[in-house]
């Protein structure tokens, strides 16, 4: 079934008329006489319509009434598109909350000015990625954030970041198992960029957030960031943190 995001609002209406992105994106789609069609909001609620020369409500409005437990990724921003794809991902996992940084050694420069549009652009990413992949939910997404403005933000979570220490961390996987969150509390990842993080900065993070290894081999920073966010997903969702 093909689906439309829109705005809470124009759940409530029988025979909604879209605003223009999703009366675009229907054109696309061409449906046919008796077809049916979903729009949700991305925050939980959606309805079913049927197309007979427009949209008409075929059911009530739908609740999820159990928002996923609160998953955040904490990622250097990558090249390209490759970054476009972590968001891809992330959503599709069901991270809650993406939040883009720029460290010292982030190839990726996003003056402050920018930053506002990269973000409106990283939430249509999000917003495909998610009618795709019949996600109830979108994910917050940040503005990218410096590294040190980071680090408030992480602690306001139990964050687990990718990092070789001596003696060597635990896996991932291990980790999150031995850890007791409580739903409420943000579980998060932190994945740094292609050429790693500063000894300085790797110090800071340290002091607030448990290192984990990602695997004998050495990852990709998109590769470690999908990684990282699938391993926490699983973990919450055998624990029940997810309906």
């Amino acid at each position: 079934m093909h689906r439309l995001l829109v705005e809470t609002s124009l759940l409530s209406a029988d025979a909604p008329v879209l605003p223009p992105a999703a009366a675009r994106h229907l054109k696309v789609l061409r449906p046919e006489t008796g077809e049916e069609l979903e729009l949700f909001n991305g925050k939980g609620a959606w309805r079913v319509y049927v197309w007979r020369n427009g949209l008409h409500a075929a059911g009530g409005v739908q609740s999820d009434t159990n928002p996923p437990a609160p998953l955040v990724l904490f990622a250097c921003v990558t090249k390209g598109s490759r970054w476009d794809w972590t968001i891809a991902k992330a959503t599709e996992l069901g991270v809650t909350r993406i939040v883009p940084v720029l460290s010292d050694r982030t190839i990726v420069r996003i003056p402050r000015g920018e930053r506002a549009a990269k973000r409106e652009r990283w939430l249509r990413i999000a917003e495909d990625a998610a009618r795709q992949s019949d996600a109830r939910w979108l994910p917050q997404i940040d503005e990218a954030v410096d590294f040190r403005d980071s680090l408030p933000l992480v602690r306001e979570t139990t964050c687990f970041v990718g990092a070789l220490t001596d003696p060597p961390p635990q896996p991932l996987l291990s980790a999150l198992l031995a850890a007791e969150i409580p739903r409420s509390r943000p579980i998060a990842v932190y994945v740094g960029p292609e050429g790693d993080f500063t000894p300085g900065e790797l110090k800071a993070l340290l002091e607030i957030a448990t290192p984990a290894s990602f695997g004998p081999t050495v990852l990709r920073a998109e590769t470690a960031a999908i990684f990282a966010a699938s391993v926490a997903a699983a973990v919450r969702l055998a624990n029940g943190f997810v309906v």
